[in-house]
């Protein structure tokens, strides 16, 4: 629909009475109650940015490319395969006509069934208007959808007669007639009406094609399914010029061939889509399990998550590696983090951006800048176990950044870092959420079949490009595509009839390869339900396949029983439904414990989760040997001065042992703890650039003597005094590596004491997802949004009085002189009736009103504006003019 036939369309009297029928898409939304127009503006939200002035200016904006494009690109396989099949339909059709397409000539009762539906889908979306009788698609959906030399359609389908022969003289047009045993018009209109009428009569056109040969037939059933494109030589084979002299294939150049839609629409025996799909696949079940057994898989994926997430944000607590110039980790450091893990690189990534997300971790935006634990972490570790769950799966639900790409390269050519930019992908929150809601919709602790529902996720958003693409014929039916046949004729290279034609771009349409990275088939979305789908598994959100309790209530989907999604403009707030999943997930999880088992091999086993001090404090005393359902502690040299770095002595770590061990303490480990504490602090390290300070002169008399030590640049400065030109860090670090226990102290001469979790980012928030287009519009901006386009709409069309005088106007707004203007509203005022007048805003924003005034003084007139439904003030030297209203008019 045009914008001048729009413009021109607003001036015309509504029709009235439910006979009419509407002929402009703006006359279609006019007939529409206001739930409808709120249905279509909660469809497509972008009509509402901004608000439409009203009825006219909304129908221009749903007739724009960009908005018909994304609503296209959601809607589900069968409501766009019906949109496909108008397109190459005659404008406007028949509803028979349209569902003659669609279930061909022996019909399809799924697809009658299913029909009024998808129709239904398309008008209310307004990318079709008009009657039962006269069908419509707006016309940037037909030009999308159409067939072209350049943008063949969706369906395989080619140009029809009249538009493969426009170009073609009118004597070669009577020589077809002539070949195909029709009689010769006077004129080229009335013989391609008649040629047209030979292919679409079903019994003359069975006959023509009785006559042709077995070669013949074999190249019409090469193109009949798209594309309809195929090359000849300059000498096609007698196959082929046969077919072309009697105009079952019509040039389109001079190498070129085209099939006419006429043709492939008998051959297709009136099907427009090779496989239509009016009935969303069945979610298939894989495995049945008791839910009690699903639920206790999750939660003990659940209590592997917070572990591991801990185990990673520990390893930082000194500071995490260093932030790349263009942002994100380099991979090096990935592969460091991925060791410490003991995980893929691609999931250790997955582990980082999930603790990004959750506001756990950040840069700290220093000068020498680094990742590092922000505060909230420290808050986040003093909630229960259920509650940290919730804080990490509520944000991964919402999020838009996508770990899955990392390692995958951007537009450019670029790799993708874990923790950089261009890792958000619109899509991801709302496959997420439909991913697990078609779990719910199988009985509690069935897996669902991943292959069923990634076909499901197609059907309801096919793949841009990939749905739209028409299914090829088996190879044994002839050369593959962009191959010349033997005949003389094959599809032309470059003829396919995916959607890049459609204005959609173009992508491949796979699930078949498991696994999780960037290197998975598909487009997007199918990605996106593959990454969702491992995540959900690694997060506890499901067990072993199936959807768990808790993820029905972050959800909010019932729990005791399955059922489909509801609307979502009710969902309640996502931190309740988080409280929900803690509440459900906590009996769980396995209760944490304050006791440990001390062993003779310098180890301690934890019999379950510790408690937090107790965690915390054997984390620093040692090392985690193996993890599991009993976490197994390893005690070292290494781990003990660890202990008496932070500022413990040795009877601290021994009544520490004592208190929270079950069993006695070994002695192996009591005087492995005297020995190291024996030894610390003998040596002290501070900044000179560093010096070593020792009351025992031999010990440093070893360290000079001892070839390791000649890269830290010793010498020595008195006889308890060696000086280094290495920093007190490295100092540090390389007479540990030698086997000496040396302590760092102050400028003071006091021993420093190091704590694991000093250093913390500034306060940071978590990443903001990017939203998918303009967000969804709740109840009351629709009912404000309509109510404001209604007004509008009735200040446009409303019907004025002729002026006895002429009246000038401007940009459609009335022009009187200011007496006039005086004049027209005093005696409005006076005698109750509505006015129409041109208005101009202090921004110069020039809008058309129709008011009631009830006062006139001071230079301003007050009134009840119809346009906003409210009582206004205007002063009248912004008024442009006014005009009466019609006698029948507001």
């Amino acid at each position: 629909m045009g914008i001048g036939e729009l413009d021109r369309e607003a001036h015309v009297p509504e029709v009235t009475g439910a006979a009419a029928a509407p002929r402009t898409l703006a006359e279609a939304l006019r007939a529409r109650g206001d739930e409808g127009l709120s249905a279509l503006l909660r469809a497509r939200p972008d009509l509402l940015n901004p608000v439409p002035n009203d009825l006219t200016q909304l129908a221009t904006r749903a007739g724009t490319r960009g908005s018909v494009v994304r609503a296209l690109e959601r809607l589900d396989r069968f409501a766009l395969q019906t949109a496909e099949a108008l397109a190459v339909a005659p404008d406007p059709a028949p509803y028979p006509v349209l569902l003659g397409l669609l279930t061909g000539d022996e019909g399809d009762p799924e697809i009658e069934a299913a029909l009024p539906g998808a129709v239904a889908l398309l008008r209310e979306q307004a990318l079709l208007w008009g009657e039962d009788d006269r069908l419509r698609l707006v016309r940037t959906a037909r030009e999308l959808l159409a067939p072209s030399a350049q943008h063949p359609s969706p369906t395989g389908l080619g140009p029809t007669v009249a538009e493969a022969t426009a170009g073609m003289s009118p004597g070669r047009v009577q020589e077809i007639i002539a070949a195909a045993g029709l009689t010769s018009t006077h004129d080229p209109v009335s013989a391609v009406v008649v040629l047209t009428g030979l292919f679409t009569d079903r019994e003359r056109m069975g006959g023509l094609l009785d006559e042709a040969s077995p070669d013949a037939l074999s190249v019409l059933d090469r193109l009949v399914w798209g594309p309809p494109y195929g090359e000849v030589t300059a000498n096609p084979a007698p196959p082929v010029r046969w077919l072309r002299d009697r105009g079952l294939l019509l040039p389109v150049s001079a190498r070129t061939m085209v099939l006419p839609r006429e043709v492939a629409l008998h051959l297709r025996g009136g099907r427009a889509h090779r496989v239509p799909e009016p009935v969303a696949p069945v979610l298939g079940v894989a495995r049945d399990y008791r839910p009690q057994v699903v639920d206790s898989a999750a939660a003990g994926q659940a209590h592997a998550a917070l572990a591991t997430v801990e185990e990673l944000l520990k390893s930082w607590h000194q500071g995490g590696p260093q932030v790349l110039r263009a942002g994100g980790m380099s991979v090096r450091d990935l592969k460091k983090t991925a060791a410490v893990l003991d995980v893929t690189e691609q999931l250790a990534a997955f582990w980082l951006e999930l603790c990004f997300g959750a506001g756990l971790l950040a840069s700290d935006g220093e000068a020498d800048e680094r990742y590092a634990p922000t505060p909230a972490y420290d808050d986040w570790l003093d909630l229960p176990a259920a509650e940290r769950w919730a804080r990490l799966v509520a944000p991964w639900l919402t999020a838009t950044r996508t770990a899955g790409l990392v390692g995958g390269a951007d537009a450019k050519g670029r790799t993708l870092a874990v923790l950089g930019p261009d890792l958000d992908r619109a899509p991801a929150p709302e496959v997420r959420h439909r991913v697990l809601e078609l779990l719910a919709t199988l009985p509690p602790g069935a897996a669902a079949d991943p292959e069923s529902l990634f076909a499901r996720l197609r059907w309801e958003r096919p793949p841009r490009g990939a749905a739209q693409t028409a299914p090829q014929r088996p190879a044994a039916a002839g050369t593959a595509p962009g191959q010349t046949s033997a005949s003389g004729a094959g599809p032309a290279p470059g003829a396919g009839s995916g959607p890049a034609a459609a204005g959609f771009g173009s992508t491949a349409d796979g699930f078949a390869a498991p696994g999780y990275g960037p290197d998975l088939p598909g487009d997007l979305r199918s990605r996106l339900a593959r990454w969702t789908l491992a995540e959900a598994e690694l997060l506890g959100l499901t067990g072993r396949g199936a959807l768990a309790g808790p993820a029905r209530a972050l959800l909010n989907l019932p729990l005791a029983e399955a059922a489909a999604p509801a609307d979502h403009g009710g969902r309640v707030e996502m931190s309740v439904a988080a409280g929900r999943a803690a509440t459900l997930l906590a009996p769980l999880l396995p209760e944490a414990v304050d006791h440990v088992l001390l062993q003779a091999d310098l180890t301690a086993v934890a019999p379950g989760p510790l408690r937090r001090p107790l965690a915390d404090a054997l984390a620093v005393l040692a090392d985690v040997e193996s993890k599991g359902g009993a976490t197994v502690y390893r005690f070292t040299p290494g781990s003990v001065r660890r202990a008496l770095d932070s500022g413990r002595s040795a009877s601290d770590l021994h009544d520490f042992l004592t208190a929270h061990s079950r069993t006695p303490v070994p002695q192996p480990l009591a005087y492995l703890i005297d020995d190291v504490a024996r030894r610390h602090g003998h040596l002290r390290i501070g900044a000179a650039s560093a010096y070593v300070r020792c009351d025992d002169d031999t010990v440093l008399g070893e360290i000079l003597a001892d070839r390791r030590s000649a890269p830290l640049g010793l010498r020595r400065l008195a006889p308890t005094v060696l000086a280094a030109q290495a920093d007190p860090a490295s100092l540090l670090e390389g007479l540990r590596s030698m086997g000496y226990a040396p302590a760092a102290e102050s400028a003071e001469g006091d021993v420093l004491i190091t704590r694991a979790d000093a250093y913390r980012t500034p306060a940071r928030t978590a990443p903001v997802p990017v939203p998918d287009g303009p967000p969804a519009p709740d109840t009351t901006l629709l009912g404000a949004a309509v109510k404001a386009i209604r007004a509008g709409d009735r200040a446009a069309t409303a019907v004025r009085k002729e002026p006895a005088a002429p009246v000038a106007a401007t940009g459609g707004l009335p022009r009187t002189s200011a007496a006039e203007t005086l004049a027209t509203v005093q005696a409005a005022a006076m005698t109750g009736s509505a006015v129409w007048i041109g208005y101009v805003n202090a921004e110069g924003a020039a809008s058309q009103r129709v008011i009631a005034p009830v006062r006139v003084e001071g230079g301003f007139v007050t009134g009840y504006d119809h346009t906003a439904d409210e009582v206004r003030t205007y002063p009248l030297h912004r008024i442009t003019g006014v005009a009466e209203l019609a006698d029948d008019q507001v």
